[in-house]
């Protein structure tokens, strides 16, 4: 009988032909590689301690994948090769968990701590009360069940009670061991409870992917790892590099524990990983120094904490102390003080908008401002990036602009600290590797519709409500159509079937009829309304609108010379030159002529009265209108000749308020200004 390779140590990677082996052999070599790869898993997640090269370690997983493809009666799903993710999913299924998955009370001061102390200490009947100190991970909570030492499913701890079925999302994360270590003392049945993080490095870098392709950000780990655990598709799951640490026993046969360190012992020694800040005390002031210590350390740790989880070591006073409706009384959170307005900057990335236009991006390690966490903030163009001279590395001053949009107000000095070499815009664009132009201040990818987020960006402008008003076409939506290489360009939207929906993340058979039926209803759109959908650069919803009434047809404005557009009024030399040129590109020739050809019929423009009653007259609209949506109220307006513009000045004439008016409003009181509510500018419209 021939022995049972061994590929732990010093592995072979000479193999006999697959065509040469007998069906028992292959199963041998099988099993034999996956305790290897297991074991190589362990070193390499767990330990950092690899103990083979990863070009040893890639020739025995391709070994493995080979044999499962040519034996496939011995594929399992706690195989290794299950890592790089299976077939996309329809939904998450609900599962109820082994033991209530409890959250923590969170204290923000010591006094609460000393309270929690003091309510222990008297339960036990003792003036020494043991701790288990843990670090309080920002991620998600996870139960995973191994059966007979084997993973058998994992899920998110959800209302506590119930959670959603992440498995094959969780086979793929490399410290999730399929196989626990130590076979001789598996149990069989083990529920674990661990943290699935990102770790900041990878937070960064999904977040420098994010910006660059025009996405907004995640605002700190915690989201994102949530957001990636859900996906449907594990194979994308699979790209990121998710991490775990475990921390406690749910449930478990055969084996009691007389303290919580002992369970945390034993969980290593099974392989499943655990964070080695983790440490006992045994008074106050121990507690205290931990808090501390871990608070100074935080910035440099690699991955994100917000606090300690101080935990109760005697199994038998967690019996005794017992649990509220929703947390343990033998356990406590006691938070760090949230970052507040000053962070570090992480990198410097470059965003590319729909337009083409390039804007530098602050990451930021994640900061409290106003409430609001903060992960990002814009520095506008190169210039002003360089009159901040702000570089990764530096602190930061962070406030939000108008209390929305983030940005970089300064650097904080930070004397004797050697700094980072000074940002410059890249000279071709990080998406496509264009060579960028520059445009005044700004940087501009000329790519177009060539380049990914630009085209993202304009299936979801097309599709917004402004525009084209297709309802299930977000951001999410159109990357998914652009990433599945369903559409490359609008007239693409037309030509999609149902079918052809349902292959997107998430979409079942209703949602894709319904958005199918959605983009077919859009196919006589009126002249103003498609070309501010088309997303020509500078052509906002006035001046779509102003276009619209000139030449009342598309087929007009096509033909319009650059004179022409420049004698308009309110169309000065730069729209002028934008519109002339969209039209004249082949691209956009090509792409208008194929929507045309799968149906769009472009609807002329009425005529606008001969009578311009608001001829002159400018308003401005604020809060919201019962029969109008802004555009619509604006379009009226203008329509008989007026004027809408977005902030009060001394030559407004009217003010239309609606429910909930914002500042505008007592602008115009000030500036004694004429206000009307809806009835009256529908009467002032009639008249």
């Amino acid at each position: 009988m021939t022995p049972k390779r061994d590929f732990k140590k010093n592995p072979s990677t000479k193999f006999k032909d697959v065509d040469d082996l007998g069906k028992q052999e292959a199963k041998d070599e099988i099993d034999a590689l996956r305790e290897g790869i297991e074991f190589h898993d362990h070193k390499y997640y767990v330990e950092n301690d690899p103990v083979i090269s990863d070009s040893v370690y890639d020739r025995l997983f391709h070994r493995l994948q080979e044999l499962e493809e040519a034996f496939p009666e011995y594929r399992s799903e706690n195989s290794p090769t299950r890592r790089v993710g299976a077939e996309p999913l329809d939904e998450l299924n609900r599962v109820e968990h082994t033991a209530p998955m409890l959250s923590l009370h969170a204290a923000l001061e010591q006094e609460a701590f000393d309270e929690f102390h003091e309510s222990v200490r008297q339960q036990a009947k003792n003036d020494t009360v043991h701790y288990v100190l843990e670090p309080k991970f920002d991620g998600v909570s996870v139960e995973i069940i191994y059966e007979e030492g084997h993973f058998k499913e994992g899920s998110t701890r959800g209302d506590g009670h119930h959670g959603e079925d992440i498995s094959r999302n969780l086979r793929t994360i490399g410290a999730v061991p399929l196989t626990l270590q130590e076979p001789e003392r598996f149990p069989p049945f083990l529920a674990v409870r661990g943290e699935v993080f990102l770790p900041r490095e990878g937070f960064q870098a999904t977040n420098r992917e994010r910006v660059e392709r025009g996405d907004k950000p995640y605002a700190n780990p915690r989201n994102a790892t949530g957001g990636i655990l859900r996906r449907l598709e594990s194979k994308i799951v699979a790209r990121y590099p998710l991490d775990v640490f475990f921390y406690d026993i749910l449930k478990i046969q055969g084996q009691e524990f007389d303290t919580h360190w002992d369970e945390l012992r034993q969980l290593r020694e099974w392989g499943l990983k655990i964070d080695p800040h983790m440490a006992r005390a045994s008074s106050k002031k121990d507690v205290a120094a931990y808090h501390e210590r871990l608070g100074a350390e935080r910035d440099d740790l690699p991955y994100e904490i917000d606090g300690i989880v101080i935990k109760v070591d005697d199994k038998a006073l967690w019996e005794q102390l017992g649990t509220r409706h929703r947390s343990p009384r033998w356990a406590l959170a006691w938070k760090f003080a949230s970052r507040e307005e000053i962070t570090t900057l992480e990198e410097v990335v470059v965003q590319v908008g729909r337009t083409g236009k390039l804007t530098p991006v602050a990451l930021l390690q994640p900061v409290d401002v106003g409430g609001v966490t903060v992960s990002r903030a814009t520095l506008h163009n190169e210039g002003e990036a360089r009159r901040k001279d702000v570089r990764p590395g530096d602190r930061v001053r962070i406030a939000r602009a108008g209390d929305v949009i983030p940005e970089v107000v300064e650097r904080v000095p930070q004397p004797g600290k050697e700094r980072a070499e000074a940002f410059r815009m890249p000279r071709k664009c990080p998406v496509c590797g264009t060579e960028i132009v520059r445009e005044g201040a700004y940087h501009v990818c000329p790519n177009g519709l060539r380049c990914q987020p630009q085209l993202i960006g304009r299936i979801f402008h097309y599709g917004s409500r402004s525009a084209m008003d297709i309802e299930g076409l977000g951001e999410e939506t159109a990357r998914d159509l652009v990433e599945k290489g369903l559409v490359t360009d609008l007239a693409d939207l037309y030509a999609l079937s149902v079918d052809d929906l349902l292959q997107l993340e998430g979409v079942a058979e209703k949602t894709a009829k319904n958005l199918h039926e959605a983009i077919q209803e859009t196919k006589r759109p009126r002249l103003d309304r498609f070309l501010y959908a088309l997303g020509i650069r500078h052509v906002g919803e006035r001046v779509a609108t102003i276009l619209a009434q000139e030449f009342q047809s598309l087929d007009r404005l096509r033909k319009a010379g650059l004179d022409d557009l420049k004698r308009m009024p309110d169309v000065g030399p730069e729209i002028a030159r934008s519109v002339h040129t969209f039209f004249e590109e082949a691209e956009n020739v090509r792409v208008l002529k194929r929507m045309q050809r799968l149906g769009v019929d472009v609807q002329d423009m009425p005529e606008a009265p001969k009578r311009q009653p608001l001829q002159g007259k400018r308003f401005v609209f604020t809060g919201s209108l019962e029969g109008y949506t802004r555009s619509e109220a604006e379009q009226a307006v203008e329509r008989l000749g007026g004027r809408a513009t977005s902030s009060v000045s001394g030559e407004t004439d009217y003010v239309v308020a609606g429910e909930e008016p914002g500042s505008k409003l007592d602008d115009a009181k000030t500036e004694g200004i004429e206000i009307l509510d809806e009835r009256q500018f529908e009467e002032l419209l009639s008249r």
